[in-house]
């Protein structure tokens, strides 16, 4: 998303960018404490920073029809079970999650409702799994597309659970800036941003070599895979089934007593 402001490809406007890469419950983190203008941010913690925060209307990510999943290595596990054999063999199991601010996290919640869990670094969590700390593992990121290879069995896709659900895509990430900031400066660095995601889906291959050195173990086969499954359409602009999808996601969590306050959502 970021490839062409970071290396310059379009025009930036007389501004400039510090970009620092860190995992989404940091940034998660950070953004609760205002401390960053722009900010990559879990669609669950938007709830918590709405009244500093806007969302800007590119840059998400979006599991249409895919998403977070349950992994395990327990062989017991009702693989391709209904919603409720899942929800019963679930029930007494502790479940390693990325992080409480997670979007994976909440539609988790949204499935199962309390559930016991450990929280671990979400690189971290087939490593729990296998040490016998967790027996279920909330996996994010590229573990979507490893988890097999390294020798785990998938109980649920959350992101085709939603689609079932609603007919919608699951929201998990997105971009949020400082609802401070001038309307000119807001203005400006929402078309900075849209600029720099039409330019790295029309040059992906120069896009994806830019991300690889940020990638965990991944080649470039398997970078430029996930990189499709998360930056596309969407990513551009929510549109309305995007819009509906968050209204739907955070509605829902806000009905199940799982958000602090109604959250109205402002777009840039």
């Amino acid at each position: 998303m970021f490839y062409a402001m970071a290396e310059h490809k379009i025009d930036l406007r007389g501004y400039h960018f510090e970009h620092r890469l860190e995992d989404i419950q940091t940034l998660n983190e950070r953004a609760l404490r205002g401390e960053l203008d722009i900010s990559a941010i879990s669609i669950h913690a938007y709830a918590f920073v709405s009244e500093r925060y806007a969302l800007l209307s590119c840059g998400a990510s979006m599991g249409d029809g895919y998403g977070p999943m349950l992994v395990t290595l327990d062989p017991s596990a009702p693989a391709g079970g209904t919603p409720n054999e899942i929800r019963k063999w679930l029930r007494d199991r502790l479940v390693a999650i990325p992080g409480k601010m997670t979007s994976a996290y909440l539609a988790l919640q949204l499935f199962l409702g309390e559930f016991d869990h450990v929280v671990v670094p979400f690189d971290q969590i087939f490593e729990t799994m296998k040490s016998g700390r967790a027996e279920v593992g909330l996996i994010i990121h590229e573990g979507q597309l490893t988890y097999a290879a390294a020798g785990f069995r998938k109980v649920l896709d959350l992101g085709a659970w939603w689609k079932s659900e609603t007919d919608l895509p699951l929201p998990l990430g997105g971009n949020v800036l400082r609802k401070d900031l001038a309307p000119k400066v807001r203005r400006d660095l929402a078309t900075i941003m849209r600029e720099s995601i039409d330019y790295g889906l029309a040059h992906h291959a120069a896009a994806v070599r830019h991300a690889l050195p940020y990638a965990r173990d991944m080649d470039a086969a398997l970078a430029g895979e996930f990189i499709g499954m998360y930056v596309n359409d969407f990513t551009r602009d929510y549109g309305e089934t995007g819009r509906e999808a968050i209204r739907q996601f955070l509605g829902r969590a806000e009905a199940s007593g799982y958000l602090p306050r109604h959250v109205e959502l402002e777009f840039v």
